[in-house]
């Protein structure tokens, strides 16, 4: 058993708390921006310029989505706390939100300045399983979301919480960095437009959905959690078009 009795603060400057939450996001931001932009330019697909815009505008699509995403899925508590909307570094960023707006902004964008929509998010997707993956390690850290109890060796004492817990954050940061170890393998590969990008969709839900069963968290239809139904959509949409694209394989 583990005992998790580290402190959200990192440390305080003047009025203002440093979070390992707002630290580890950061981060991920900042080491995404240079992978994609070394493979971006590498492939002359966007220049440093467009790059430069590009990611200003997806981080701002990122981290909207996100908080629109988790505020959905607790709309109950954020109706009684709505300025709690607005502090994003108390964590609540939900993945699903913000890949549905990255999506959204990516094919605007690329419709708009006549870029080849696969060719960019074929390369986003890697740095953004490794975001993902450091990512889960700041919800560890803020106890955003814990697992349900077990008697597991590596099973983690939560403050505040009931028993002992499987630390399911760090799970979801496993299965991130698995995804990520993947795409990184399949990058030079031969491999159809939108393969790489459809393959993280595929496997990021499928994991999503059977992890989601260790999670305390609450069912909404069915049974599922919030979390299962929107990967749901994403495992029957990801693995028609890998079906598809094994067929231009052949």
């Amino acid at each position: 058993m583990f005992v998790n009795n580290i402190n959200p603060v990192l440390f305080h400057l003047g009025p203002f708390a440093i979070t390992w939450y707002g630290i580890l996001y950061a981060s991920s931001v900042l080491i995404g921006y240079f992978i994609a932009s070394h493979f971006l330019i590498k492939r002359k697909i966007l220049n440093e310029k467009e790059i430069d815009e590009f990611f200003i505008y997806f981080v701002i699509a990122m981290v909207v989505g996100a908080r629109i995403g988790s505020v959905l899925s607790e709309w109950q508590y954020y109706l009684k706390n709505p300025i709690e909307i607005l502090i994003t570094w108390h964590g609540g960023l939900a993945f699903h939100g913000s890949l549905v707006a990255v999506i959204i902004f990516g094919y605007w964008y690329c419709k708009t300045r006549k870029k080849d929509f696969y060719a960019i998010a074929d390369v986003l997707v890697i740095p953004v399983a490794l975001g993902l993956a450091i990512g889960r390690i700041g919800n560890f850290i803020n106890v955003e979301f814990y697992g349900t109890i077990t008697n597991l060796p590596w099973c983690v004492q939560f403050k505040g919480v009931e028993g002992c817990r499987h630390p399911v954050q760090l799970y979801e940061s496993l299965k991130n960095f698995l995804i990520f170890g993947f795409l990184w393998y399949l990058k030079d590969k031969k491999m159809p437009k939108g393969f790489i990008f459809w393959s993280f969709i595929f496997l990021y839900g499928i994991l999503r959905f059977f992890l989601e069963y260790l999670k305390v968290v609450p069912q909404y239809f069915l049974g599922l959690t919030w979390g299962q139904i929107w990967c749901i959509p994403m495992i029957i949409v990801s693995g028609f078009m890998l079906v598809k694209l094994f067929g231009r394989m052949k």
